[in-house]
């Protein structure tokens, strides 16, 4: 199997520059596993390697879909697929970096994509239901069909609630069922973790750089383009809430305050595919340092690298 070097963990914890650390260091590039990134446009509230970085390290599945396009597990995963082939392909060495879990897990296992081909009645369905019951009524349906998969999706992505629905229905399984088909890298994992308050800290400070560098003026330009708060895209924490700001439904205190609540309910969820526990993973604490875990995991590379 061809090695790969995989950085996970919750969000704003430091993986992008672990990254772009041992980029340099192994000459590799970097293989994004994020499903927000993948947005063209979406840049300052998805937190996106800048392009002076990217000039400097590649990076891979940033960018690919415009933000009304879909993008799914099986499109990343053959984007992901070719991206890694053609690293190693130059010879350079292959970085997974990101806080998608199940991007991560269906890539590096190879898991079988449920083949449940869209169903528009039972969407439709699903949909006018959300619509007159709210898409909680939904979620606890999938709560009771799928409970693994309900923890680890985001209760307002209806379209994804939806699927999830729609493959439990139709397949009989629950959705968060993956069959794996081979382990098909030497991946070696490597987590990166803190403290709950010293993440919630992280968090909220990435948020408050985040309306400094252009949030507002980034979600304003995609509402003129034509880009509407109910599409998928901007489910990500910070579009739909700077949007309803916009659109004066909420004053900008209470939506940067929302942005801030949604964020920590999607660090508990990645916690939920990348466990302390998982043996799978080696676990670093960020207070370490970025230049004193580098050196740990160039141990281990190297380590891994002469008992082959």
């Amino acid at each position: 199997m061809d090695r790969i070097l995989a950085i996970v963990g919750p969000t704003a914890v430091g993986k992008s520059a672990l990254a772009m650390h041992l980029a340099q260091r192994l000459d590799g590039e970097i293989v994004v596993a994020d499903s927000r990134q993948v947005y063209r446009l979406m840049d300052i509230g998805t937190a996106k390697a800048s392009e002076e970085e990217r000039k400097l390290i590649p990076h891979h599945l940033i960018d690919v879909v415009d933000p009304d396009q879909d993008f799914n597990l099986a499109l990343y995963q053959d984007a992901a697929d070719r991206a890694i082939a053609e690293t190693q392909g130059r010879a350079k060495a292959a970085i997974l970096e990101g806080g998608t879990g199940l991007y991560v897990w269906a890539l590096l296992h190879g898991y079988e994509i449920p083949s449940v081909p869209p169903n528009p009645e039972l969407r439709q369905r699903l949909a006018a239901r959300a619509a007159t019951e709210g898409s909680e009524a939904l979620y606890r349906d999938l709560l009771a069909k799928d409970p693994l998969a309900a923890e680890r999706i985001d209760p307002r992505n209806l379209r994804r609630v939806i699927r999830a629905l729609e493959v439990c229905e139709i397949s009989g399984r629950p959705f968060s069922r993956g069959q794996g088909r081979r382990q098909r890298w030497d991946a070696t994992i490597v987590g990166l973790t803190t403290d709950r308050d010293d993440l919630y800290r992280r968090i909220d400070e990435r948020v408050e750089e985040m309306i400094q560098e252009g949030l507002i003026e980034e979600v304003r330009h995609l509402m003129e383009l034509g880009y509407g708060l109910e599409l998928p895209s901007f489910s990500s924490p910070g579009y739909r809430e700077i949007g309803l700001y916009l659109t004066g439904q909420i004053d900008l205190t209470a939506a940067i305050g929302q942005i801030k609540t949604h964020t920590h309910h999607l660090a508990r969820r990645q916690y939920a595919w990348f466990r302390l526990k998982d043996e799978r993973i080696r676990w670093f604490d960020v207070g370490e340092g970025t230049g004193a875990i580098a050196e740990q995991v160039m141990g281990i590379l190297t380590m891994k690298r002469d008992a082959a």
